[in-house]
């Protein structure tokens, strides 16, 4: 079938060997200027990736409305303009249902579950190799959902209260029996 230029029709589209050597357009957007920077520097050092940055959720919204939509936003849960997962929400309509993840260091088990069901490509904590995170990037910008499993498997340290740990055992039953209306 012959189709010519003005049928509309993408030749990258159809060729997986051009689409393959198009570079995938990625937008990181991270408070802190050296997990930025050294996050968008591997990134871009690799091939296949074109990497924009941002350092709060406004100026990522900017980018998204002027440069997007880009085949995958890395989003950090807790910088400035996030507003918690409201950020994933907003962030998903401006990159125009194009994957956007989610990477953080503090993010509870809890929150990465509630990101992930809420659509989000990934998670992405920061504690995971730099190897990783390019698979994990190039797996989400295909359109899979990815979470380590590890982060999902290891027991979560319980954080203490800083007076719980000056009660003794007898003293903490007493109190969650309290709490409980046991007494």
């Amino acid at each position: 079938m012959a189709v010519s230029a003005g049928d509309g029709y993408h030749a990258a589209e159809s060729r997986p060997e051009i689409k393959a050597m198009q570079k995938l357009k990625l937008l990181l957007a991270d408070d802190h200027d050296l997990v930025r920077d050294m996050i968008s520097d591997y990134l871009a050092a690799q091939e296949g990736f074109s990497v924009s940055v941002a350092k709060d959720f406004a100026e990522a919204e900017t980018r998204m409305l002027k440069e997007g939509p880009y085949d995958l936003v890395l989003l950090d849960f807790t910088m400035p303009g996030m507003n918690g997962l409201e950020g994933l929400e907003k962030a998903k309509d401006l990159n125009l249902g194009s994957p956007v993840a989610i990477i953080s260091g503090t993010m509870t088990r809890a929150a990465a579950e509630q990101a992930l069901a809420m659509g989000a490509a990934g998670f992405l904590p920061k504690t995971m190799t730099a190897k990783s995170l390019i698979h994990a990037v190039r797996f989400m910008a295909t359109g899979e959902q990815y979470a380590p499993i590890s982060f999902f498997t290891e027991k979560e340290e319980e954080e203490k209260h800083p007076l719980a740990e000056k009660l003794s055992s007898r003293e903490l039953e007493v109190l969650e029996g309290l709490v409980e209306g046991l007494f």
